[in-house]
């Protein structure tokens, strides 16, 4: 039995720091939060029952390796990770009739602020508790953090750096790399912080809440932690939330912070309870690895039972196939979820998926669905050897201890999802309701694979109207939508086609020159398109190629079948522009929009650039005594300035 339980520590130390390596020093998952805090749970009673810690025992060693990118320093006092429990009994009974501080356990990274002289002289992370990397630029940026502060002697300070749900919302949708998303706030705001070029920490509305005072020269707080926390309040820090409690307060207290978390933008994956008194706190001491005078309360995760039904393969534009469990719907935290990210082949392995399986499952921070546990382990969950879009053969491929799934086929449906992104824009077919990361959804499940499938989805509607973020009303307008598309101009159909160098003004041009017939342009010869003003010898070359393949040809066949192109009247006479080309810069008074004036110079021949150069016939702007970029360089080159009044009365 002593062989057994040392082999299973053994295999756990082993598991338990790939996982913590991944998530600290990588920024990635090989298991979920719930699955690691079982098996450390696990490791935890085998070191009690056998009285044996492993020299490389996670329980011994805390956080992640700084790596190599930034300066290292050493802290001045070790930190220690705390302990925790998620019975609310115990929390109680852990301040020994004594009055605590209970506040928020914020999800971010870490940082040590000091102070010399009421400056910021110095930020550290957390690193492995006694050496951390030093991030002061970065720090400088965080938007709450005061650089000055009206203490002058030297202060301490220890705080959680965050970005916010709402924010992270807003940076993972600008994102178009789907794989390159962050899976959580946490991760985004570690890697904001560790950056070597603190604009980019600038750009991610990194914030820092205050949670421990480590040093104040000179002052004297008569042993009250309350009073440390309305000082550095009053430095101007934002303080963690925090209630102060007693025995027979406690619980109710936890309860409060339990019913705002739900809502709460501010990532937490719990509490933490603290003495009010600092100097019996001080005086517990501490463990190898836990401060004595605080613990961490961690949210007792709902649990719900469900079956597993489906494991949905999501590919991605760069080939990544992502696995998606879907499971009979289940209440969770006040919502019904039926679907959670396994995120990746590593965690899919772990749990011994399979078809029918009994899982349980949870939401992370009580946010975001996952699986806890598999209580059936049948593992016979397929990895597809054939990429769901395409069919072609897909590879398992191994990064940093995590392995994922990846489509080999370079002309996969999935992998152009930036072409069909381009023929739903504005400028192009101008289809509402298709963001980039819908069409990847519908291209995941089979209904688009070329572009006539679009004005074909009414075939899925009752799959669409079950689809998560999609119901009936959001549906009928996608349908209207594309309806509304199905008339088009020519030159918007061929910049939709998204042939490579060719914008809508070269559309434009090639267009007019054919007289706005399709079928001569697709015959057209490289020397003749050549010819064309403004279009040149690589323009030529890309459109010609692109009609030359066989399949491009055949799909917009299937294409025509399924749109109008509106014939445009092109009067020779009207034609007073061509030849001339414009800049349009500021604002405007006579036109909706710059596009409207653009449309206009086009329509009778002329040409819209978006910089001023020598060949440029007069610089249209309002404001013709300003000192723009656009101004100065067409004062350098003697390009006339006009206003949009004179542009009309001499152009138009």
């Amino acid at each position: 039995m002593g062989t057994e339980k040392m082999n299973r520590m053994k295999e756990l130390v082993t598991v338990l720091n790939r996982a913590s390596k991944a998530y600290y020093a990588q920024d990635s998952e090989i298991m979920s939060n719930y699955e690691y805090d079982r098996l450390y749970d696990e490791l935890m009673e085998l070191e009690k029952e056998t009285d044996v810690i492993l020299a490389n025992s996670p329980t011994i060693q805390v956080g992640y390796e700084a790596v190599e990118e930034l300066p290292k320093e050493r802290h001045e006092k070790p930190m220690l990770s705390l302990g925790k429990t998620k019975s609310r009994e115990e929390l109680r009974d852990w301040l020994s009739g004594k009055e605590g501080i209970l506040s928020w356990k914020l999800d971010g990274l870490t940082v040590v602020l000091t102070f010399f002289a009421g400056k910021l002289a110095k930020a550290v992370t957390r690193g492995n508790g006694e050496v951390g990397e030093v991030v002061t630029n970065n720090a400088k940026v965080f938007k709450n953090i005061p650089l000055s502060i009206p203490f002058q002697g030297e202060l301490i300070l220890r705080g959680e750096a965050v970005i916010t749900y709402s924010d992270f919302e807003k940076i993972n949708d600008r994102i178009e790399n789907v794989e390159a998303k962050y899976k959580n706030p946490r991760n985004l705001c570690s890697g904001s912080v560790r950056q070597l070029n603190n604009e980019v920490t600038a750009n991610r509305n990194v914030m820092f809440y205050a949670f421990s005072l480590v040093k104040a020269d000179g002052m004297d707080f008569e042993n009250s932690r309350e009073k440390q926390f309305r000082f550095l309040a009053k430095q101007g820090f934002d303080v963690v939330e925090y209630r102060k409690v007693t025995p027979d307060s406690i619980l109710d207290e936890i309860q409060n912070f339990e019913k705002k978390v739900e809502q709460y933008d501010i990532p937490s994956d719990g509490l933490v309870l603290l003495y009010e008194d600092i100097a019996y706190g001080s005086s517990l001491g501490t463990t190898a690895k836990f401060p004595r005078d605080s613990i961490a309360f961690k949210w007792a995760d709902e649990l719900r039972e469900t079956v597993l039904t489906e494991i949905e393969w999501s590919p991605s534009r760069t080939g990544l196939i992502n696995p998606i469990a879907v499971f009979e719907p289940v209440e969770l935290e006040g919502t019904t979820v039926s679907r959670a990210s396994v995120h990746n082949i590593s965690i899919l392995r772990s749990l011994k998926l399979g078809i029918g399986d009994h899982i349980t499952v949870y939401k992370a921070n009580m946010i975001i669905p996952q699986i806890a546990d598999n209580l059936t382990k049948s593992d016979s969950v397929p990895i597809p050897e054939l990429c769901p879009v395409c069919g072609k053969p897909t590879e398992i491929r191994q990064v940093n201890e995590v392995q994922t799934l990846y489509c080999t086929n370079p002309s996969c449906e999935a992998k152009k999802i930036k072409s069909f992104t381009l023929f739903v824009s504005r400028d192009a077919m101008n289809i509402d309701g298709l963001s980039e990361a819908t069409l990847e959804k519908f291209i995941g499940k089979g209904f688009i694979h070329e572009y006539a499938d679009i004005f074909k989805l009414d075939r899925f509607e009752e799959e669409i109207t079950q689809m998560e973020g999609f119901g009936e009303k959001s549906y009928r307008n996608l349908i209207s939508s594309i309806d509304n598309a199905r008339q088009t101009t020519l030159p918007r159909l061929i910049y939709s086609l998204g042939i490579a160098n060719i914008g809508l003004a070269n559309a434009k041009m090639i267009c007019r020159y054919y007289r706005y017939d399709l079928q001569e342009m697709l015959a057209a010869r490289v020397e003749d398109l050549s010819e064309i003003e403004g279009v040149g010898e690589v323009i030529a070359g890309t459109f010609h190629e692109y009609f030359q393949n066989e399949e491009n040809v055949e799909q917009l066949k299937h294409l025509m079948n399924e749109i109008t192109v509106v014939t445009e009247n092109i009067e020779e006479a009207e034609q007073t522009l061509t030849g001339l080309n414009f800049v349009i810069t500021g604002s405007l008074a006579h036109y909706e929009n710059r596009n409207e004036l653009k449309d206009i110079i086009e329509g009778k021949g002329g040409k819209v650039t978006g910089s001023v150069t020598s060949k440029t016939t007069c610089l249209i702007n309002n404001d013709v005594t300003s000192n723009s970029s656009k101004n100065k360089k067409a004062k350098e080159l003697g390009v006339r300035i006009i206003s949009e009044e004179d542009f009309m009365a001499e152009y138009l």
